[in-house]
């Protein structure tokens, strides 16, 4: 019998919390059963492996940041709203890292999967900011891939403390926002 009050959200949202203090890939089933208290066995009353317990945590971290991307971005458009999910995505790259490197490399199962709907939470959020600009829907693609890999490369060299040089990473920051801003309104000028 399942210990009381553990359930499968409670698993998920220990080992998210495990992962962002010791890094996605030390997340073991031991670890986290000592953390919640229980043998590691017990761990397969509520999730079916290490890869579906990756998984989850992936859905969790997407859906965490979906909404947070979707309330940052409430009444904002152009440069202010590329500002806040710049802001936004990097925030929470930082604060939950061990979760967010989860969501790295989805295996999408179809248009059902949770990490499906989970990830599209976040390419609406990022599409909704290109929508203040003048891309070419034949380019959207293009644009939202440029959006999710400046962001994330960013906050996930941020958050691995690789930026080492004197200058201000709140600087840089700024400067590859204004930078992606004037790239995305001067895109549709001829080539």
């Amino acid at each position: 019998m399942p210990r009381a009050g553990l359930d499968p959200a409670a698993v998920v949202g220990a080992a998210a919390g495990l992962a962002d203090e010791v890094g996605l890939a030390n997340v073991t089933m031991g670890a986290l059963a000592e953390r919640l208290g229980v043998r590691a066995p017990s761990l397969y009353k509520h999730i079916e492996s290490q890869a579906d317990l990756t998984r989850r945590i992936a859905v969790l971290a997407a859906t965490e940041m979906g909404d947070a991307l979707r309330d940052a971005l409430q009444g904002l458009a152009g440069r202010d709203a590329l500002a806040a999910a710049a802001r936004t995505m990097r925030a929470y790259v930082v604060e939950h890292p061990g979760r967010y490197a989860a969501t790295v490399r989805l295996n999408i199962q179809g248009p059902d999967d949770p990490l499906a709907v989970a990830g599209a939470r976040v390419l609406n959020s990022l599409a909704a900011v290109l929508a203040g600009y003048d891309v070419d829907p034949a380019d959207t693609v293009h644009a939202l891939r440029l959006l999710r890999s400046l962001f994330h490369g960013f906050a996930t060299i941020e958050a691995a403390g690789g930026f080492e040089m004197d200058t201000d990473v709140d600087e840089s920051f700024a400067w590859l926002v204004d930078f992606v801003h004037h790239g995305l309104v001067a895109q549709r000028l001829p080539r």
